[in-house]
């Protein structure tokens, strides 16, 4: 990975690497500052197997730190900007973090962390701060120099990564050089990236956003860089840059799709991927008659990398409501196998859970040994998704194997009730959860979130669900709410949705 690292900040010194807002940084000048901020990080102790957390707002520097890191032969943690102190101290906690570097932004919620974590981890700041000292300024007093790869083997780790915990705590994925690199080196072809990229992150680059920078800086790309996701902030960015690439989860791209004028145009915009969870079809259609053939699909997960199976741009098939309910093919490098509970393939046409293996799949969980075997049972990676393949090995993700309702008996699956109710034209998005039920154990329930203006008849949504699936997979009720919770990571939060129902039963039983 640090070969890659020095190759892309010393191909094209001229060129622009970063933007963000008026600003832009040169390769050379993004190689410089690396250079500098590891002889600083050196100073503090930085070195092998060494963990170092970053909790950051998208900026070059936040990026430019954490290759330091990994240079001097370190492990890097980003924590999510978005999560709760908590979060950030179980993290502190359970990666076992050396040190902590933060911006101005995130000091205090970054101190607020160590504190809570009770653990001695000192901070660093990437500018000025009363309490703490600053990196950067400790950076500008080192000489710099050329980059160099530094003292790393392919089966070091190079990051702990840390799930979305929509099913449980987080947990650590531990990823090796090898894992990391592989992946960057498939990741242009998989994502379809445009031979010249102009790639704007609008979601943290310590995540899933992270995974296109460097294959962008390897082609001479530039990385423009904007601190969270505002529809006309999006568009504007676009314009302005001239953008070409772009990742999204759906409920952003739903936001953009709902926010932006009729006048706004996006031309210069070539490929726009979206992931991290399932995306209603109809939306989908109504973004290709918006922006045209930009749209690449790619699903995995974290402990692939993000990494598993990709559905092209022109495998997008809008006369096909099946082919846009897929998920894609497994990408080349990677094996797929949809395996039964007793890591048997199952028939063709059948349901299995999707298992994964090839050179991005993780190390293992830190300190799970247990949850790890059980993870890659059989030198597969399981993961907890249950799928359908059709003849021509496009997978259709059914549902989370921990998330199907089970009413009266029979077995409900979410993602097909939720791919119904977001085709009506006053859907904006959906989640489909069981909620207690005296009769039925849990009952079908919708919780659904209109577009603006808009008003639905509940009983229209059920009479289309019972028309398409049955009247066991009918929702019993509906919630219209103003949003769905969702993770760090963008994805509806169905735990805590499940957790809002069964806690109100819970207490009525008490």
């Amino acid at each position: 990975m640090n070969a890659l690292i020095v190759s892309a900040l010393q191909q094209f010194p001229d060129r622009v690497a970063f933007a963000q807002g008026d600003r832009t940084i040169t390769y050379r000048q993004a190689a410089d500052l690396t250079a500098r901020l590891v002889a600083a990080l050196k100073v503090r102790g930085v070195g092998p197997g060494r963990v170092v957390g970053i909790l950051a707002a998208n900026g070059p520097e936040a990026w430019l730190t954490q290759s330091a890191v990994q240079l001097l032969g370190g492990i890097t943690v980003g924590l999510h900007a978005k999560a709760s102190v908590e979060d950030h101290a179980y993290v502190c906690r359970d990666a076992g973090l050396a040190l902590l570097v933060t911006d101005e932004k995130f000091a205090e919620p970054a101190a607020m962390a160590v504190t809570a974590a009770g653990v001695d981890v000192p901070l660093a700041v990437l500018g000025a701060s009363p309490d703490h000292p600053d990196l950067l300024a400790e950076a500008g007093t080192q000489s710099g120099g050329r980059l160099v790869a530094g003292p790393t083997r392919s089966c070091d780790l190079v990051e702990i990564l840390y799930t979305g915990g929509t099913t449980g705590r987080s947990k650590g994925v531990m990823q090796t050089h090898r894992a990391r690199s592989a992946i960057t080196l498939l990741a242009p072809m998989a994502y379809e990236l445009p031979l010249a990229p102009v790639y704007l992150a609008c979601s943290p680059i310590t995540h899933a956003a992270a995974h296109f920078v460097l294959p962008t800086l390897l082609r001479g790309g530039t990385v423009v860089l904007t601190d969270g996701f505002d529809p006309d902030e999006f568009a504007t960015t676009v314009q302005r840059r001239r953008v070409n690439l772009t990742f999204a989860v759906p409920s952003m791209i739903y936001k953009l799709l709902d926010h932006l004028g009729d006048g706004v145009e996006l031309p210069s915009l070539q490929r726009l991927v979206y992931g991290a969870s399932p995306m209603s079809g109809s939306r989908l259609a109504e973004g290709h008659a918006r922006f045209g053939d930009v749209f690449t699909q790619i699903y995995g997960q974290t402990e692939t990398l993000a990494l598993g199976t990709v559905l092209r741009s022109d495998e997008h098939d809008f006369t096909d409501p099946a082919r846009l309910a897929s998920c894609g093919r497994v990408v080349p490098g990677m094996s797929l196998a949809l395996l039964d509970d007793d890591g048997r393939q199952v028939p063709d046409g059948e349901m299995g859970e999707i298992c994964l293996r090839g050179p991005g799949v993780m190390a293992g969980y830190l300190g799970q040994p247990d949850v790890t075997a059980e993870a890659l049972a059989g030198g597969w990676l399981h993961t907890g998704d249950m799928a359908r393949a059709d003849d021509q090995g496009y997978l259709t993700i059914v549902d989370r194997k921990k998330d199907f309702i089970i009413s009266g008996g029979f077995n409900v699956y979410s993602r097909e009730v939720e791919d119904i109710l977001t085709a009506h034209p006053a859907v904006a998005t959906a989640a489909v959860v069981g909620v207690p039920d005296p009769v039925w154990g849990e009952a079908v329930k919708a919780v659904i979130v209109l577009r603006s203006g808009h008003h639905v008849d509940t009983d229209e949504l059920a009479a289309a669900v019972r028309a398409a699936k049955g009247p066991v997979a009918t929702p019993k009720s509906f919630d219209v709410v103003d949003d769905l919770p969702v993770t760090a990571l963008g994805k509806t939060d169905k735990k805590i949705l499940r957790a809002r129902y069964w806690r109100d039963r819970d207490r009525a039983v008490n």
